[in-house]
């Protein structure tokens, strides 16, 4: 069994983050998102993957190499530009081959990986087997009907009227059927070739398709609230550790990791948190669910669950909080200026001011 991972797409709903960036390469916990889902793959006994890349494969491949660090043997397939899921797998055919897979995406969390599922296909073997879960709104993403025994017998991509409140994750898991399908199916009114089209025409040739309605934790990390709330979840499994430096004036308190290189200096660090390596954090307060990459300073300054990226300086701003602060970012006070009050009155107008 193979695993498809796409790595493509512009990120715009996290932008200005990725114009200089990947929006899979976003940490979370001070790890690249795509990074867990590599090693869900590794973890579910698959090690031969192709990852598809677009613009930024060139900050893709530094980052992930060969997957040897992984456990992976990586191939690495380019899409000109996204679209849709269903045109990652036709480019994809030759690597496939005639081999079962699990396409994964790329900006997508899942707890608890996906081993039980891969275990559970390789089991029974559908044509097709998709993950489900119940979203408020589901306007934006694949929706699922499921007939009265849970079948699957019908897909939309973002419908007006959902059908029903189970959107698609981003996890989906194919026999080589699905080559046949994705041949057949025309572009949608987006221009893209899309994966529910393809699993539509399966369930309209009557192929065997599953679904497994999942209770636990995921989340499409295109946006930053989700980023930040994906990262909060993450905090919270830290096993707290001090391998760098808090002085006798820090205090540090419930689940606080501090990297190898890290300095506390007279700071209030209290947990869920993450202190990169060589980060300085001096007469600040950091607070729960905030991690902070390597090489950044924070210096008189409170912030509070906020993902900080790496060689970033915070400097007597006060209190930040529920923010993304990019790479070599510098946060600085504004310069004081006069007050003052700009008027523009009529003939005998009467002004009381505060002085």
């Amino acid at each position: 069994m193979k695993a498809l991972v796409l790595s493509g797409g512009a990120g715009t709903r996290l932008r200005p983050i990725t114009h200089t960036s990947a929006k899979q390469l976003v940490p979370v916990a001070n790890k690249a998102v795509l990074f867990y889902g590599l090693e869900s793959i590794a973890a579910a006994g698959i090690t031969d993957v192709g990852m598809i890349v677009g613009d930024t494969a060139a900050e893709i491949q530094e980052a992930v190499g060969d997957g040897s660090k992984f456990g992976l043997d990586i191939t690495y397939i380019p899409q000109e530009r996204p679209l849709g899921l269903a045109h990652a797998v036709l480019i994809a055919r030759e690597f496939l081959a005639d081999d079962d897979f699990v396409m994964y995406l790329g900006d997508n969390f899942i707890v608890g990986g996906i081993t039980d599922l891969v275990d559970e296909f390789r089991t029974h073997r559908p044509d097709a087997q998709i993950l489900l879960t119940q979203v408020p709104d589901p306007r934006s993403f694949g929706v699922a009907e499921l007939g009265p025994d849970g079948q699957v017998i019908g897909l939309e991509e973002k419908p007006e009227h959902p059908r029903s409140d189970l959107a698609l994750v981003g996890v989906y898991l194919f026999t080589p059927r699905i080559h046949q399908a994705v041949d057949s199916i025309e572009p949608s009114w987006r221009g893209e070739l899309e994966i529910t089209h393809a699993i539509q025409h399966l369930i309209d040739s009557h192929a065997e398709v599953r679904s497994t309605v999942i209770n636990g934790y995921w989340k499409d990390t295109g946006n930053v609230g989700d980023m930040l709330e994906v990262n909060r979840r993450v905090l919270e499994t830290l096993e707290p550790r001090i391998d760098g430096e808090a002085d006798e004036e820090s205090e540090t308190i419930g689940r606080v990791v501090v990297e190898e290189g890290a300095r506390i200096v007279r700071s209030r660090v209290v947990g869920p948190v993450v202190i990169g390596a060589g980060t300085e954090v001096v007469d600040s307060y950091v607070g729960p669910f905030t991690s902070i990459a390597e090489n950044c300073r924070v210096t008189d300054s409170e912030l509070e669950f906020s993902i900080v990226l790496r060689d970033s300086s915070i400097r007597g701003v006060g209190r930040i909080e529920s923010s993304l602060i990019g790479r070599h970012v510098e946060v600085t006070p504004a310069p004081r200026v006069p007050s003052a009050h700009r008027l523009v009155l009529g003939d005998h107008s009467k002004v009381q001011i505060h002085p």
